[in-house]
């Protein structure tokens, strides 16, 4: 009866979540990621177009990615005592001009600089989406909206190139790129009318970057995002190479279609469990993950074993964003967004350096020597995680009530 009760009113707190006014955070990641992948898809028709080599159209990730990683801190750090609304509202106008100007242009240069400050915007929604998002719900409910705004993350991961290819063929790439500024802008209205005022950080509260950095907890958090995410990106930015060792090559659509559905089911197992039982959850989920890896390092002449790999892998991964993010938000308290712009710096220098690291590897040792390091950085980031019971990863509900 007691368990009845206790399903009962879970059920009722999850009614109870503005879903609506959540969903806005979620599409404002989606189109954040969107930006970012899209060109991917598009690389041939964008090269053709500005006339310069795929490598050179590549680099519209690249400078995306560097705007977000020079930006967060800073500026986060500078607009502490802002109204989160209008400036959440300022940095997905960024997206919707810069995109724009983007699908305008014909001039590569120009279309580097608005990759670049359209990169900018979106460290800046990064920055502050976690703890505008939490403002919204009670404490006990914010893991399990986190779930729901991190859900944006996997979809466009899953769909992004995909779509961008299709949509591609259809429209033109500039014709990508207008989508994504009107959903941009439909966005920007929907913000409008539904989300409320979040006053910012008051001055007599604010800590410096460094006081921040240093607070018991964010640095073994910080380091976990780091070998989690390094660990994740030396595989898939290379999935390609790995599923022709694996002749599973043509079917690369299909595989990461499983890879995101098989996030998306992570997501919603850790928005269940989130509240109740983070530490347990990214213990779990760091195991798996190394199971993963282990499946698909020892999967040469076993497809079934590369599909479990596969599907396990999405599983175990595909909640890490929304774990970390709110282990972190909960440690750093009021500091939030200052962390959470750390994250954003951490978390994108780590999918960069699994690039480098991953090419390197792929050069010079072959593809089985992914999944060495891979587990070995798991292997790592299970030991932080496992050491950090006082600070970062409490045991118990994260509240700390049973």
């Amino acid at each position: 009866m007691n368990q009845f009760n206790n399903r009962s009113e879970q059920n009722r707190s999850t009614l109870s979540l503005p879903i609506w006014k959540l969903l806005a955070f979620t599409v404002a990641g989606f189109i954040t990621i969107m930006t970012e992948i899209i060109p991917a898809g598009l690389l041939a028709l964008i090269s053709h177009d500005l006339e310069v080599s795929e490598a050179l159209a590549g680099q519209m990730i690249s400078v995306y990615a560097l705007g977000s990683v020079i930006a967060a801190i800073p500026v986060v750090a500078a607009t502490r005592s802002w109204s989160r609304k209008p400036l959440l509202l300022l940095a997905i106008t960024g997206l919707f001009v810069f995109n724009s100007l983007t699908a305008l242009s014909s001039s590569y240069i120009i279309i580097l600089i608005s990759r670049f400050i359209a990169g900018m915007s979106a460290g800046i929604i990064w920055g502050i989406l976690a703890g505008y998002a939490r403002s919204l719900v009670p404490a006990h409910l914010q893991g399990r909206a986190m779930a729901i705004v991190g859900v944006g993350q996997p979809i466009a991961l899953c769909l992004g190139v995909p779509l961008a290819i299709g949509l591609g063929n259809l429209f033109g790439w500039r014709g990508v790129f207008w989508m994504i500024s009107g959903l941009a802008l439909i966005l920007i209205i929907w913000i409008k009318i539904s989300l409320p005022h979040l006053a910012g950080q008051p001055a007599s509260k604010q800590q410096s970057i460094l006081n921040v950095l240093v607070h018991p907890g964010i640095g073994a958090i910080l380091a976990v995002i780091f070998v989690w995410i390094l660990a994740h990106n030396i595989l898939y930015t290379f999935i390609s190479p790995y599923l022709a060792a694996v002749q599973l090559s043509e079917h690369i659509d299909l595989i990461l279609l499983i890879f995101g559905l098989s996030s998306i089911f992570g997501i919603w197992i850790t928005g269940i469990w989130i509240d109740r039982s983070l530490r347990k959850l990214t213990l779990i989920s760091l195991t798996g993950f190394t199971i993963a890896a282990l499946f698909m390092g020892l999967s040469s002449h076993h497809i079934w074993l590369v599909m479990l790999g596969i599907v396990l892998w999405g599983m175990t991964f595909g909640g890490a964003p929304t774990l970390l993010q709110t282990a972190l938000a909960d440690v750093a308290g009021e500091n939030v967004d200052i962390a959470q712009s750390m994250l954003v710096t951490v978390f994108n220098l780590a999918v960069a350096g699994g690039g480098i690291l991953g090419g390197i590897l792929l050069q010079n040792v072959g593809i089985d020597s992914f999944f060495v390091c891979i587990i070995a950085l798991s292997l790592l980031g299970l030991s932080i995680v496992f050491l950090a019971h006082e600070n970062g990863f409490k045991a118990g509900h994260r509240l700390g009530s049973k």
